[in-house]
């Protein structure tokens, strides 16, 4: 690029639908190589900055289309102890109250800006919590469990504690395991017992290695549900398949080129792979476990402790914005909102569908309609799904004893229930509760939802987790 000096350079960009033009002006004295440097330097940053106000990363929201709110005002509320929090978000359903809550204004209603930032995945989320909002991370957000736990402890964290808080559950559901089109023959289901007897020693025979099977971060949910559906079907996890770590945004062309043969995770994505022809719906968790725990919002605790009201503020924000998510009149603007660039970047009938139960599974591809079947906000027939039960928090400490993931750390059912006790706090949840409006019926009186059954006849006590481990057949 030639400029002469003197001359005033005007470029034009056209990002999306946000064309704008950055004016630069040479100065008259001779241009050295140096200034020219010195020149292009900050032209490379003066574009980056208008890049990212225009919205080329993604990161303003749409203007246009049924998704479009005005900002909500902020409700300036004197007591909070801060009015900011940072928080962080993967583009998956269990993120939508978190959306839902900026968007509608639910989090403004109650005097507390939140600023929701994309996280590349589940590793950053980790690194950037570490780092906290005063570090340019974050303070928290949406997290696969038992992540805020392991962080705590700093087993996830290279050893330094950066203690959380849960406080909130955001979804139930939502998640399936998916399965590739090279796969179809095998009729995949979650009854692998009875659909498939034998298929993945048969895979191995006639492939010369292990079925792949992956989840986007280790030893969370995830790798949970994927675990225990093989183990229920009798496939040992470690033994009879290979086990791979995979980010979301890889799903799609992980299972187009055969690098993985299933992928535990949550929608929109089990809902693209089988619309794009990728693949199928082999089960969904909610058959696995009916409304089983997913996703939590957890906090680091400094900033819990040093801000107790504005937490508060921040879980009213978040009930609120569930209540309107389980309305079925909600829906389609709920899809069309979560559909911008901005937030997830799907097709908002994928994420419409997706909310409203409407799945296609299996390797027939039945087409069915049942919103029991998926993503859970607010209420299921085993109570509010919002509320953080000690006993669901503590079965995934519980399962992380099963497969052995923590040793030197959580090797013990005392341990996990001491961890667990310490990382779980549910006196906030009430507390927001009641401040805004929730029915008393409709708020939990103990920490425990009861016994929990899955779908192959398993019973977790959190009474007796001793009894549920000793009852699994496939464990290290």
């Amino acid at each position: 690029m030639k400029v002469l000096p003197g001359a005033v350079l005007c470029i034009q960009l056209c990002c999306g639908r946000f064309p704008f033009s950055l004016s630069l002006v040479f100065p008259c004295h001779r241009y050295t190589m140096a200034k020219r440097r010195r020149f292009m330097a900050l032209l490379g940053g003066a574009l980056s900055t208008s890049i990212l106000l225009a919205g080329c990363l993604g990161n303003p929201p749409s203007r246009s289309g049924a998704g479009s709110i005005p900002a909500a005002p902020l409700v300036v509320n004197p007591e909070l102890e801060t009015q900011t929090i940072s928080l962080g978000f993967l583009p998956i359903l269990e993120a939508a109250p978190l959306v839902i809550a900026v968007e509608k204004g639910f989090f403004a209603k109650h005097g507390l800006d939140v600023k929701l930032s994309k996280q590349a995945n589940w590793g950053a989320a980790r690194d950037n919590v570490v780092l906290g909002s005063a570090g340019g991370g974050i303070d928290g957000g949406q997290w696969q469990l038992p992540m805020p736990h392991m962080i705590s402890t700093g087993a996830l964290t290279n050893g330094k504690k950066v203690p959380m808080v849960v406080l909130a559950m955001l979804m139930s559901q939502g998640n399936g395991i998916a399965a590739a089109e090279a796969v179809r023959d095998g009729n995949l289901t979650a009854e692998l017992k009875t659909s498939s007897p034998g298929y993945f020693a048969k895979f191995q025979q006639r492939e010369g290695r292990k079925f792949r099977a992956a989840y986007s971060f280790p030893k969370a949910n995830q790798e949970f549900w994927i675990r225990y559906w093989l183990a229920a079907g009798g496939v040992d996890p470690d033994k009879d398949v290979e086990l791979l770590t995979v980010p979301t945004p890889e799903t799609l062309q992980g299972m187009k080129n055969g690098s993985m043969e299933a992928f535990s995770t949550g929608d929109p994505w089990p809902s693209r792979i089988v619309r794009n022809r990728i693949g199928y719906l082999a089960a969904t968790t909610s058959q696995i476990w009916p409304v089983h725990p997913e996703e939590y919002l957890a906090v680091r605790r400094d900033w819990v402790d040093r801000h107790p009201k504005a937490a508060v503020a921040l879980l009213k924000g978040v009930i609120e914005a569930q209540i309107w998510l389980d309305k079925p009149e909600n829906k389609a603007l709920a899809a069309e909102i979560l559909s911008s660039r901005k937030w997830f970047n799907v097709p908002r009938q994928v994420l419409e569908e997706a909310l409203k139960g409407q799945i296609t599974i299996g390797a027939s591809a039945k087409r069915q309609a049942n919103p029991t079947l998926g993503p859970l906000f607010w209420s299921s027939d085993r109570g509010v799904i919002s509320y953080p039960y000690k006993s669901l928090t503590q079965w995934f400490l519980i399962e992380s004893l099963r497969w052995k993931f923590y040793p030197g750390t959580l090797d013990t059912i005392e341990q996990a229930k001491a961890l667990n006790d310490t990382v779980t706090r549910d006196d906030l949840w009430k507390l927001a509760a009641r401040e805004v409006g929730v029915p008393a019926k409709d708020i939990p009186t103990g920490s425990s939802r009861g016994k929990e059954t899955f779908f192959d006849g398993v019973v977790y006590d959190p009474e007796n987790p001793r009894a549920y481990l000793e009852s699994l057949k496939i464990k290290r």
